[in-house]
């Protein structure tokens, strides 16, 4: 049912959703990789908003995009909102996209209601918050958080280009990093859709995100010998693959004996497998998997690592190749959020009659970083069937509209709650 009594234009903020989701490759709806074209077309797009609606736009040397509005008292510090404009392949029109819209609109509404706040408000598009095609993910709030270090700037994508040269492209600068870490934001909010069907199977209007799972990456590279497929003797190949394979189904079986040995949070996932050469008729000779491991729980993520490490190297051995790596490509811990801004959006949207409830959160967020520098919290919206990653992802109006009101009355309590 939609909500009458909300204090934004529900109208004006799915506009936004629904404009900038139409800036996408057509072949691949929804997709605005990070450092693509598309994305710096898409950047365009929520530059001249924030200009619209009256905030000063700068580009920060970690690359996010950042509109500001002064408060009365500028030295009380920044309350910001935000989320991230880029998105996965074919990734949907609301994860990121509706974060950004929230902080736009609620800047709108502030400023239709002629509320002028004591804190200096600051709506943020963090660059590159999904996997990067440089093997990173949440690029920008790592930058703002003093987490992006000259490692992670020599890593490169497929074609070459280094992720330092790539923030150069979007209008960062590699060379002052220091100047994006902030220590003047007094709290962090972002809107996400859940990307799972609590809410929505309960009939619920928002959810409070207790918490954000810790993620870690691994790399694992099996090097053996390409062959014929048809000349060379079963006994005789040194096929990549099968150590790769056999890996694959550790990862998988490990991850289920953990998630259910107690009340901890849990999964892994390989999600890029990549072969060389990728032929019918040869037999592989190099073979790269990306593992993703997800946890409330730290120790549940090294007994993890552990494991594996000791499998896929026999899984190499067996298939007589040599495991060349075993890398860890980035470590996020999981975070509580904090609990002064979640009971500022449970009276939010309880003083809307808003239908609620507690969850924790298995995707990773910006706000899992921006908690290393101040108060962060989220609030999740339904999302149909819990569809989220694909072209299929979907978010009411209304839906969207209620969870944004919810932070716009935090906001407000917030200016004058923080001192």
């Amino acid at each position: 049912m939609a909500k009458t009594n909300l204090p934004l234009d529900a109208d004006r903020l799915w506009a936004d959703v629904m404009d900038l989701a139409e800036i996408t490759d057509p072949a691949r709806p929804y997709t605005r990789r990070s450092f693509t074209a598309l994305f710096l077309e898409g950047r365009e797009w929520v530059d001249r908003r924030f200009q619209e609606a009256g905030l000063t736009t700068r580009i920060d040397t970690a690359g996010n995009l950042i509109g500001r509005l002064e408060g009365r008292n500028p030295a009380l510090g920044v309350i910001a909102i935000g989320s991230h404009s880029d998105t996965v392949p074919s990734g949907g029109r609301f994860d990121g996209i509706a974060g950004v819209a929230t902080g736009l609109e609620i800047i709108r509404a502030l400023r239709d209601a002629g509320i002028q706040l004591d804190h200096t408000i600051e709506v943020i598009d963090f660059l590159a918050e999904e996997p990067s095609e440089y093997g990173l993910s949440c690029v920008g709030s790592r930058g703002m958080t003093g987490s992006l270090d000259d490692t992670m700037l020599t890593l490169t994508e497929p074609s070459g280009e280094t992720l330092r040269d790539a923030l150069v492209r979007v209008g960062g600068d590699p060379n002052r990093l220091e100047m994006a870490k902030r220590d003047d934001i007094r709290a962090f909010l972002e809107l996400h859709i859940e990307q799972g069907i609590v809410l929505e199977s309960q009939s619920l209007d928002v959810g409070i995100v207790t918490s954000i799972v810790g993620i870690r990456r691994l790399e694992v590279i099996f090097q053996g010998e390409a062959d014929h497929a048809g000349t060379t003797p079963m006994a005789l190949r040194h096929d990549a693959l099968v150590a790769a394979a056999a890996t694959v189904t550790s990862v998988r079986r490990v991850a289920e004996e953990l998630a259910v040995e107690g009340t901890d949070y849990f999964v892994a996932t390989v999600g890029i497998l990549g072969v060389d050469p990728s032929a019918s008729n040869i037999v592989p000779g190099r073979c790269r998997l990306v593992i993703d491991a997800r946890t409330t729980q730290p120790a549940l993520t090294q007994r993890f690592v552990e494991i594996i490490d000791l499998e896929s190297a026999a899984h190499a051995a067996a298939a007589r190749v040599t495991r060349a790596s075993f890398a860890m490509l980035s470590d996020g811990p999981p975070v509580a959020c904090d609990a002064g801004l979640r009971a500022a959006l449970r009276q939010g949207a309880e003083d809307l009659g808003l239908s609620l409830t507690d969850l924790p959160s298995g995707a990773g967020h910006d706000a899992a970083f921006m908690s290393r520098i101040c108060p962060s919290a989220m609030i999740f919206v339904p999302c149909r069937a819990g569809k989220s990653h694909a072209p299929e992802e979907w978010s009411d109006r209304d839906q969207i509209a209620a969870g944004a009101a919810a932070i716009y009355q935090a906001v407000k309590a917030l200016d004058s709650q923080i001192r």
